[in-house]
């Protein structure tokens, strides 16, 4: 096997897991998580300073080598699949996980001056060696045509809901003087409230009419609320059974 061969499986555990490929997972997951420490704090003292120039060679190894085994995971396997490596999605994200010790480096890169936000991107790198959170991505993937039905119908009951309780609760605020729902729009973020049971008491209906719409909408909102969960969850299973198989097949194989 030559060496990119290996590197891919290094750093693609899905590929072929081994225990250099754990290592590889556990060390980038480390270099995340020390990145992302200074993002805690406001005052940054010099140890975080350290964890950035970590961090950031580390993402910048993993990024160069990614880029030179990319034409193993890219369906064309050819020569411009370099090109085409930058240009990706998670290229894009590596790079601005990178770009803001630029900054650190160098402080006359005004461009810049948002890098610490960039380096909340930081957090998205996770997904590449976490795989649970790889799991699910690729559940929400494949179901995302039953799961926009879903989220589509959720939206459709908060405006419904909103609108019966725009103009069935009339009551006036005491404290304003106000309708309770002055706008559409508080009717609209208080029936969102409902369906998703967060009820933070900010908005509240208090006419019995008000209290009658509250009680169904809570009733039917637990019922579509828990449709995603059981659509992931049951995807989350079928695709592990899924992995085990491959990973069987593969393992008889060799």
């Amino acid at each position: 096997m030559d060496l990119r061969r290996s590197i891919n499986n290094m750093i693609e555990p899905r590929n072929q897991e081994t225990v250099l490929s754990r290592v590889y997972d556990y060390l980038m997951l480390a270099a995340i998580v020390i990145g992302i420490i200074p993002l805690m704090f406001r005052n940054q003292i010099k140890l975080f300073w350290f964890f950035d120039i970590i961090s950031c060679a580390c993402f910048l190894v993993d990024y160069i080598l990614r880029w030179i085994t990319f034409d193993y995971r890219c369906s064309n396997k050819k020569w411009f699949s370099f090109f085409v490596y930058p240009f990706t999605p998670m290229a894009i994200i590596d790079m601005f996980s990178i770009l803001p010790t630029v900054n650190l480096l160098a402080p006359s890169f005004k461009l810049f001056r948002v890098s610490r936000l960039l380096k909340i991107l930081r957090v998205v790198k996770v997904i590449r060696y976490y795989e649970p959170l790889e799991i699910i991505l690729s559940v929400i993937r494949k179901q995302r045509k039953l799961l926009l039905t879903v989220l589509s119908l959720a939206v459709f009951y908060i405006f419904i809901t909103a609108m019966i309780m725009f103009n069935g609760e009339e009551d006036i605020n005491p404290e304003t003087g106000e309708y309770l729902f002055d706008t559409f729009f508080d009717a609209f973020y208080w029936a969102s409230c409902t369906l998703t049971t967060v009820g933070y008491g900010d908005l509240y209906p208090i006419s019995n009419t008000g209290r009658v719409i509250s009680i169904i909408s809570s009733m039917v909102g637990i019922a579509i609320i828990a449709l995603p969960s059981g659509i992931i969850t049951a995807g989350y299973m079928e695709e592990l059974r899924a992995r085990k198989d491959r990973i069987k097949t593969e393992s008889n194989e060799t």
